[in-house]
């Protein structure tokens, strides 16, 4: 396997896609991270809990992060702002699924990343400094942090 040696989060969005090829969802996220646990290549996430995309990591044992070139950006903007609870944010954008044994990424991502879920745990409010919460959970729920297994790397 590929070793993972940039922080690709820092720099570009990403998408997170999990679910089966009939019924999965997708997000945009920016925030992550690689690197090595249990002596094993991860990708740690953070997704709120009222983001549709939740469910579907939390129900299924793999997900999937697919990153893209800069000319993709308004399709990232578009499945990072639209709820899939609300229609077929999809379909507002010019990327094409494609099906993976353990998952979906799209034709256009330049880099993908399967992960198998191998831990997970809720951000602690009391946990966090006073600024970021400023910033970050005012309104909003705190986020609930993925740890998976990178058992794939696909390069186009």
């Amino acid at each position: 396997m590929k070793r993972l040696t940039a922080n690709m989060f820092n720099d570009d969005w990403a998408l997170v896609t999990a679910g089966t090829k009939d019924n999965f969802n997708t997000m945009t996220i920016s925030w992550g991270g690689m690197g090595t646990l249990w002596s094993k290549p991860v990708v740690t996430i953070y997704i709120r809990p009222n983001r549709y995309t939740y469910e579907f990591i939390e129900n299924n044992d793999y997900f999937v992060i697919s990153f893209f070139d800069n000319k993709y950006k308004k399709d990232l903007g578009i499945l990072g702002s639209k709820s899939g609870r609300d229609g077929d944010k999809l379909a507002l954008t010019s990327l094409t699924p494609e099906i993976l044994d353990y998952g979906v990424t799209y034709q256009q991502a330049n880099k993908t990343l399967v992960c198998k879920k191998i831990y997970h745990q809720d951000l602690k409010l009391e946990d966090i400094p006073e600024t970021a919460i400023k910033n970050y959970y005012k309104d909003e729920p705190v986020h609930r942090m993925y740890i998976g297994e990178v058992v794939e790397i696909i390069e186009k």
